[in-house]
């Protein structure tokens, strides 16, 4: 098998600098609990939580420098060049960079210039040569079709070498697009380490888009190159992937050279997919027939994929990761923002389509030497509330990383953790929250079934790590106050401000904006894009990101993050966000889920209404429920709210990564025509929401006028 050049190797040794900040210290004490801090709030004990210290895990390794955080923030923000530089040292260069920061182009920041390396080196190949092959890289627990999967790292390095000269085979080269197009499968996570480990890059699109949207992205990146599957599963069916894919291909103006298609055999659905001859080629034929490839040495601001954000609409929008930068911080934030140490066990509950799925199940894991959790199931229903605890039991979990989403559906399922019931959990020693925000709720929950501490973070698809967190490895309170989402990460110069760019108060609802340069990770432009990426996000604050959420930072300088700023609400001059009234309402005992959106109102401009989804076997006179439901509101917000009404539904419209799609019932309520977005998860909730809102006596916008 050929490897990679020597030289990789030179560069590979860990930096001695405080950036590592490996402390296996004394335990620090838990900070004076913050639950139950606001009085309105049930006590922690009423709840079921567990006091702090046993939420702590016995193998806890605190921080014994309180101010570690703020000396590595300090440093990151005032002396970037230093503080990337001695965390790039902690990964393997070809070549090492000329210069770390180059900021004389904004926005167009480029890190570690001159600088070469190869991501797939990285995640796989410097582990095996280091003496760690016989380590499991990746387990794959597949409830839905039974299987349980575990490859190691030298298992993995074969494979990814071979597949990446079957790519090559195909004329796939450095700087070519390949489309992949498959089910949560190990080998879609060897298709994307195949292509970045020939420095080609990949846009892995989510399993089961409709042919239509999967065309429009094969125009639009023009890939050389397609890799697909016969099938994937969701509960209770089976998803021709195939007949999907050959439909889109049908449709796209641009045709790829080449399809690499891997048949499952593993379920008794399952069957081969017809091949088009010319065209298709068997996945495993091409595999038995191919010789392994080496790793080819990239500039660090070479790409290393494409990634279309949720909910495009119109022309699509993919945003470009930088190699360089992306390996160095994925790398660094494993321990310092997760608190993981190498070998350990890690489960991201995302899927690889999305943003948290190519850096937390696959990239950072890997560089940084972990085994990760590829989970092919649901929160519930495969087959069972209990899937989560038993994968944390029984593959040795230490820290998970979930949508609050997931864990609500669980808690709906399951409120009372029956299926928790003969699982340990041993191991697990934090949970991580991120793509929407966490209600305290939730969050009380998640603690006491899992019996550990809940962190919110906050970041985007642009951003690829988290902008705010609780940094566990650089000694951040394990128990911030409710509702927040951390402090800045380090290399992010966070501001809250408002319209005028003047900084708001502590605890007032700003535009949060981050100042440049963005951290090394961050996307560098979108494909194809280079004004919108001006435009969109840099015009409207000069000299800032522009995240285009809203939020407030406290007192002790966390940050809440609230509401995209377009869900802001404003009530007669009053901007309330939705998160915040989200909140109140899920303090109500009967409420699982809910939304809120702003209603036309000619006098007030706009005023909220809520769509709330009930907890099972909840049966309670609607009338009854909505008088409760905003007693509470005013409880906690205020007559301010205008909070007047709610419409119970069955269920609410969310995209395949568990975000709520609250524009699109913003429009229909407004009488306004909406484009279902295409990440939707089952667009059927439409009418039934439509349904819900006209037997309470709302007129609003029907979809079916355009059928």
């Amino acid at each position: 098998m050929h490897r990679c050049s020597r030289s990789f190797l030179q560069l590979g040794r860990v930096a001695k600098d405080v950036i590592s900040l490996r402390f296996s210290t004394s335990r620090v004490t838990a900070a004076n609990s913050r639950f139950g801090g606001v009085s309105s709030r049930k006590s922690s004990a009423a709840a079921g939580i567990p006091s702090q210290d046993n939420l702590l895990h016995p193998d806890y390794r605190g921080i014994d420098n309180p101010f570690i955080y703020d000396d590595a923030y300090q440093r990151s923000i005032e002396n970037p060049e230093e503080f990337w530089g001695a965390a790039a040292e902690e990964i393997v260069w070809e070549k090492k960079w000329d210069r770390v920061l180059d900021n004389d182009n904004p926005p167009f920041t480029k890190w570690f210039v001159g600088g070469k390396l190869n991501t797939c080196y990285n995640a796989v190949d410097r582990h095996v040569e280091a003496g760690h092959g016989l380590q499991v890289a990746i387990i794959h627990d597949s409830p839905v079709t039974n299987t349980i999967q575990k490859i190691t790292y030298s298992e993995l390095l074969e494979k990814v070498s071979l597949f990446a000269g079957v790519l090559a085979k195909h004329d796939i080269q450095k700087g070519d697009r390949v489309l992949i197009y498959m089910p949560m499968i190990p080998e879609a996570i060897v298709a994307m380490l195949a292509c970045a480990r020939l420095g080609a890059l990949h846009s892995l699109v989510f399993g089961g888009f409709a042919s239509k949207e999967l065309a429009t992205r094969i125009d639009h990146a023009l890939p050389k190159l397609v890799v697909g599957a016969n099938c994937g599963v969701e509960p209770n069916r089976v998803i021709d992937y195939k007949e999907l894919l050959d439909r889109a291909l049908d449709l796209a103006a641009h045709k790829p050279s080449s399809c690499i298609i891997f048949n499952r055999t593993s379920h008794e659905q399952f069957s081969p997919a017809p091949l088009t001859v010319g065209r298709d080629y068997d996945y495993n034929d091409e595999m038995a027939s191919a010789s392994p490839h080496d790793c080819v040495a990239v500039e660090s601001s070479d790409p290393a994929y494409l990634l279309y954000t949720s909910g495009t609409t119109g022309v699509p929008k993919a945003v470009v990761r930088p190699t360089g930068g992306h390996a160095v911080v994925l790398n660094w934030s494993m321990y310092n923002l997760y608190g993981v140490h190498k070998r350990e066990a890690w489960f991201a509950a995302s899927d690889l389509g999305w943003v948290v799925g190519h850096s937390y199940i696959v990239y950072a894991p890997l560089i940084h030497g972990n085994t990760t959790l590829l989970y092919e199931g649901k929160p519930v229903g495969t087959p069972n509330a209990s899937t989560y605890y038993r994968m944390l039991t029984d593959h040795r979990i230490v820290a998970m990383f979930v949508a609050p989403t997931a864990m609500r559906a669980l808690r709906r399922e399951d409120p009372l953790g029956i299926h928790a019931k003969g699982y340990t959990m041993d191991d697990l020693r934090y949970m991580f929250v991120a793509g929407e925000h966490c209600d305290h709720e939730t969050m009380e929950w998640i603690q006491a079934k899992f019996r550990t501490p809940v962190l919110d973070n906050w970041w985007q698809t642009e951003t690829g790590s988290a902008i705010s967190a609780t940094c566990v490895g650089l000694g951040n309170d394990l128990f911030p106050t409710p509702g927040v989402a951390g402090k800045p990460v380090p290399g992010w110069n966070l501001q809250v401000v408002r319209k005028d760019l003047s900084d708001t108060d502590p605890g007032e609802l700003g535009a949060i904006i981050a100042k440049l340069p963005l951290p090394p990770n961050c996307f560098s432009t979108l494909f194809q894009g280079e004004d919108r990426f001006k435009d969109l996000y840099f015009k409207t604050f000069p000299g800032y990101y522009d995240t285009m959420d809203s939020g407030f930072r406290d007192e002790d300088g966390n940050i809440a993050v609230m509401a995209r700023s377009d869900d802001v609400i404003n009530v007669a001059g009053h901007r309330l966000s939705t998160g915040q009234l989200e909140e109140a309402i899920l303090e109500h005992d009967d409420i699982a889920e809910c939304a809120v959106i702003g209603m036309p109102d000619k006098l007030k401009g706009q005023i909220p209404i809520g769509l709330i989804v009930l907890k099972i076997g909840v049966e309670k006179p609607y009338r009854q429920l909505v008088k409760e439901v905003i007693s509470v509101v005013r409880q906690h917000v205020g007559p301010v709210a205008s909070f007047k009404d709610s419409i119970v539904v069955k269920r609410l419209p969310k995209t395949r990564s568990g975000k709520i799609a609250r524009s699109t019932i913003a429009a229909m309520v407004a009488g306004k025509p909406y484009k279902i977005p295409v990440t939707i998860e089952d667009a059927s909730v439409y009418p039934e929401i439509e349904e819900a809102f006209r037997d309470s006596g709302y007129s609003v916008y029907s979809r079916n006028k355009e059928l």
